[in-house]
Parts: C-alpha cells; structure tokens; sequence
C-alpha cells in the first residue's frame, strides 16, 4: 500500500507530504483544484516523462518521494525521482541509484492507476490476453514459452546470417579457389624476393666480376716476381739493421704486417673467384622466378610476398570457414526444429488454459458487469487462434458484448457506449484485483460518464475491492465520495504573493458532510443537499 506521498516543486504543488491509510481512499475537489496534479505527480514514479515546464519554480529540483508497505511480505519501499531544471532524472530506491527502467518495473508491481478513457484499453488485444493470463494462472507456461519463442528467434536469425553468407561464399568460390590454387602452386616463402634480388645481381655481372677478380690477382703475382715475395725480401733487407736504428725495426715490423695482410687478400681474392658462378641457366631460373613474383604482387594487388602469404592464407582459412559455416546450418537447423516443436507444444498449452479459463472469466465478469445496472447485459470472451505464432503465443482474445441480451454478440469496442466500457471495465479491474497481488490501485474518475444509480452501484464495488486492497477512488460523483473509506480534499489556496498553492487535507464529520454536499448541490450548499449527504454517507456505513 501506499503509505506516504511527498512532493516538492511540481505544478501548483510547492511542496505536501501526506500519509495515506489501507483500504478505500476517497479523493474529491472542486474542479481545477489539481486532483489531477497528484495523480501526474505519482505517474513520474511510473516511468512518466517529465515536462520541466509545470514546476513551480524553475530555479529548483522536482522530487517525488513515495513510501509503500507490502503487507503480505513485510517488505518497505521507498520510491524517489528528481526531476533537475535542466531536465535531467534520477531514480532511487530505498537511496540507492536504480535506472528509470527499474523504478518502472518496481513501480508496475506495486501500484496501478485507472486513469480516463482507459477502458479504451478493452480493445488493446495485448491488453485483452493479458486479462485471461492472470485469470487462468498462465504464467510459468508463460514465461517458459517466451524463453523458447526466443530462443527460436536467435536461431532464426543465425540461420539467415549463415545461409546468407554461405550463399555469398559459394557465389564467389570459384574464383577464390583459383585464387588459392594459384597462390599454393607459387610455393612462396617469406623473404625469398630479397634473397633472389641479391642472386640476380650476382648471376648478371658474374663474368665481369670473376675477370676483376683475376686481373687483381695478376697484378699481386705478376710472372717475374709476387709482391708477397718483394715485401718479404724488403723486410729482410730492413731486419739486418734493425739493430742499430730503432726506426728500422719498426719499419721491417710493418713490411712484414703488409706481407701478412696482402697474402690474405691473394687467398680471398682465390676463394671468391672459385665460388663464382657463371650459369646463364641459373640466372634465367632466377629471373623467370622474380617475374612469376612480380606478376602475382600486380594480380593480386599486394607489395610484397609477405602480404601475397597472408593473402593466400586468408583464402585458405574462409574456404575451411565455409565448410565450418555449413556444419553449424546444420546444427542449427537441428536445434530450431527441436525448439519449434517445444514451442508450439507450450503454445498448446496456453491456449488450452486460456480456452479453459474463458467460461468462468465470462460467467464471473457478467454477474459483475450486471450488478451495475446493466440486468441484461451478455459478456462473453472467446479465444480464437492466429495464423502465426507470436510473443504472447498463438491465441486472441475477443471480447462479445450486448448490454441488452438481444441479438448476436459482437466485438465490445463496436457496440458499447462509453458509460458502458467505463462500467465493464471497473468490473475488469476488481476481477483481476481478486486474482493478482497488486496492493494498490487508482481510480481517477472511472465514473465518467454515469450517475444516480449506477454510480452507487459502482462505488460499492469499488468499496468492496478496499476491502481486499488499496483503492485510491478520484471521484466527482457523491455516490461514490459518500462511501465507506477515508475522505481527502484536494484544495486550491492563494498565499501573500498571489500564487496560487494545491493543498490536500483529511476531512471527516461535518466537513465531509459539507464535501459530499458540495458534489450533490454545486456551489451552494443547500439545507436538503446536506440531509441528502448524511443520508449517503449514513447508509454506507459512515460515522458522522
């Protein structure tokens, strides 16, 4: 139940807090008092969007605190939303930070609110299945089938990627595998261009290079005499006087170094020379080979030989991912017929309950619907089975009504006044509150539209569901404000600067006789409209 209400900052309300007790709430106020401020005030608690433009003062926070008490579970709930100038929300529960998505999802639990022109709703048919679930206790099959409905669409959706992309790999597989065979045949290995440019190189300019060789050879050992031999005469020669000069020891030392190094230098020059490879063969081997490269970097539009690698490994992996791609359309395809089969089994299922259900949903809503002056009235819900399977199963829910017993039933929407939806609708709404755990509703004028007699019979069935829960009954109908429950005025007062303030107040004893007057005469309280008040109020059991 709701059991405090504070708000600051929203519409003509600068700031109220109020408590609220169990059982049947009766709300009443002169037109233009803002009964409807209040109610707009807890529908931010549910998720309603705000409109920074009905604060009162456009300089400050708007916060909407509400406390409510789960009796059957002891559990408290303190519900909070502030609204910054900017527009900007935050949501709490018991102070702590939760998403708006969240405070709605709590909020639904927790409290409704009937507002004008819901019954509108009778033509919703989400609406219309949703009242035979809760009768007919669906919801574990429910849920389960919502699971596997689900399921079945992530499946069905994978399975069209793939078949899809299978589809597109199979349209270009022919070229991708002449690609790939092409490549494969290449046999190539990462840095082999470098190595053949180097081989290219030496192949070309081999002859001229083994003939410099030589020729430098020649020159270190001419016919007469080599000039290792020369150097090491010299440094004979030098060694003889190395003792009486310092500077000639030295001197002999590096003669005999340079006959060292140029002995070295005639062997390199040898061995170079032997290896040397004169081959036209090898050379154009070598070539055709660097050609082959170049023509697939151009085909193929890559740089290098490294990237020709990745290429062709690219292609042989999509071309096994192709296969891989196949083996789970199968798979899938094997868990989507298993899934389809649950599906429409729990399908079945529900429709079973739902058909079950709709005889006494019928019977129970018609004796309700006839209590309220409408003697004669038929009410019958059908199930009727759609040609495909959807999120809330594979049934619709109509709604036959005629107010006068005579003559086929038709679709409720089509034949009924708008009196008449408002009065099948509250009977609706204390079906399901018998059948659900919501702890409070709201009412806000659900009378619209009727009076006298039906307005008194209305309003004891909204006395009767207070008696089950919170009811919340916003009211211009004294039929209905005169019932047995606690009476709040909702009140419209001007301070020193003009502004005008809503209020709203607890009345009982003569100030709810005066309300209750008010409602059956107008402005002006007549000495029979005040009589006529305590009789109402007398008769529903009210202590005056």
């Amino acid at each position: 139940m709701l059991s405090r209400l504070s708000i600051s900052n929203y519409a003509l309300i600068s700031s109220l807090d109020i408590a609220f007790p169990d059982g049947l709430v009766i709300i009443t106020g002169e037109t233009g008092a803002g009964k409807s401020i209040l109610l707009g005030a807890i529908s931010l608690l549910l998720g309603k969007r705000a409109d920074t433009s009905v604060f009162s003062d456009s300089t400050r926070n708007c916060v909407v605190e509400a406390e409510f008490h789960d009796s059957r579970t002891g559990e408290e709930y303190i519900l909070r939303r502030v609204i910054t100038p900017a527009g900007r929300s935050r949501s709490f529960l018991n102070d702590e930070p939760v998403t708006l998505a969240d405070l709605t999802a709590i909020s639904s639990r927790i409290i409704d609110i009937h507002e004008q022109h819901q019954h509108l709703l009778l033509t919703d048919p989400d609406f219309r299945l949703g009242v035979i679930d809760h009768y007919a206790g669906t919801a574990s099959v429910l849920e389960q089938y919502r699971k596997i409905y689900s399921e079945c669409e992530a499946r069905e959706e994978e399975k069209s990627r793939l078949e899809q992309s299978i589809a597109d790999a199979e349209r270009d597989a022919e070229y991708r595998m002449f690609q790939l065979s092409k490549l494969k045949e290449a046999g190539l290995v990462s840095g082999e261009m470098e190595a053949l440019e180097e081989e290219q190189k030496a192949l070309a300019h081999a002859e001229d290079i083994r003939s410099g060789l030589d020729a430098a050879y020649s020159l270190l050992n001419p016919e007469e005499i080599s000039v290792v031999r020369l150097l090491k005469d010299a440094a004979a020669r030098l060694s003889r006087y190395s003792s009486f000069d310092p500077a000639i020891a030295v001197l002999a030392e590096r003669l005999e170094s340079c006959k060292i190094e140029i002995s070295d230098i005639e062997r390199e020059i040898g061995d170079i020379s032997s290896r040397i490879t004169v081959s036209p063969e090898r050379l154009q081997t070598v070539e055709d080979r660097m050609s082959l490269i170049y023509s697939l970097e151009r085909k193929y539009n890559c740089p290098d030989v490294e990237s020709l690698i990745s290429l062709r490994d690219s292609l042989e992996a999509s071309v096994a991912d192709t296969g891989q791609q196949q083996e789970r359309l199968t798979a899938v395809n094997e868990e989507l017929r298993h899934l389809q089969v649950q599906r429409k089994e729990l399908a079945d299922k529900l429709s079973e309950q739902r058909r079950n259900a709709c005889g006494a949903l019928s019977e129970e809503l018609q004796r309700d619907i006839r209590s309220l002056e409408m003697p004669h009235a038929v009410f019958k819900a059908v199930v009727t089975p759609k040609d495909r399977l959807t999120l809330t199963g594979g049934d619709s829910l109509d709604f036959m009504f005629s107010a006068n017993g005579s003559g086929s039933l038709r679709d409720i929407s089509k034949v009924a006044s708008g009196g008449e939806l408002s009065r099948v609708m509250l009977a609706l709404k204390g079906l399901l509150a018998r059948y659900t755990s919501l702890p409070t509703m709201i009412f806000d004028e659900i009378d619209t539209g009727v009076s006298g007699r039906i307005a008194d019979k209305m309003g004891d069935m909204i006395g009767k569901m207070g008696e089950r829960m919170q009811i919340f009954a916003i009211t211009h109908l004294p039929q209905i404000a005169s019932k047995k429950g606690t009476h709040f005025l909702v009140y419209k007062e001007f301070g020193e600067d003009g502004a005008a303030r809503t209020g709203i107040r607890r009345i009982e004893g003569e100030e709810r006789v005066s309300e209750v007057a008010r409602m059956l005469s107008g402005a002006e309280l007549t000495e029979a409209a005040v009589e006529n008040a305590k009789v109402l109020l007398s008769k529903a059991g009210n202590q005056l």
